[in-house]
């Protein structure tokens, strides 16, 4: 296994198919279900901030799966204090290939980016419902620190 930093929007576009269409699934009143035509022009508009990263796992010649981070710089300011983290916007695994340590062989490097790049943490977020998410975060190690609540109108 091997991580390999890219720019390549259709190759993300390419390997964001499992993550759309599980939110999609999960989510249907918020996420559509992947189009890679929209998803690849979503991707170009993308990959050239130069706060975001784009890390593609490989196994030999296959692509297996790939995590989208973003670097943000928090200022200071009269309520809170200066910090910079590694926030993850995605992490996707070929579904044939889940389970099978890539997951957590990329949760790994992502920590190694952080360090790498002086951050003082990595933080992303999940849909409570994604059980599967959860249980997976927490066995590597996240600690949940806020809860995101909402009210339908």
């Amino acid at each position: 296994m091997e991580i390999i930093l890219t720019r390549d929007y259709r190759i993300l576009a390419k390997l964001n198919e499992g993550v759309q269409n599980l939110h999609a699934e999960l989510f249907p009143e918020f996420f559509k279900v992947h189009n890679i035509d929209e998803v690849t022009e979503f991707f170009k508009s993308v990959v050239d901030k130069p706060e975001h990263f784009f890390l593609l796992v490989k196994d030999e010649e296959e692509l297996v799966g790939y995590a989208w981070i973003e670097i943000k710089n928090i200022p200071e300011g009269p309520i809170k204090k200066a910090f910079r983290l590694a926030y993850v916007h995605q992490i996707s695994i070929n579904e044939g290939k889940r389970n099978k340590g890539y997951g957590s062989f990329l949760i790994h490097k992502i920590a190694s980016f952080a360090r790498e790049h002086n951050l003082s943490r990595v933080e992303l977020d999940y849909w409570i419902d994604n059980e599967i998410a959860r249980k997976f975060y927490e066995k590597l190690g996240f600690t949940k620190f806020r809860e995101h609540v909402y009210m339908d109108i």
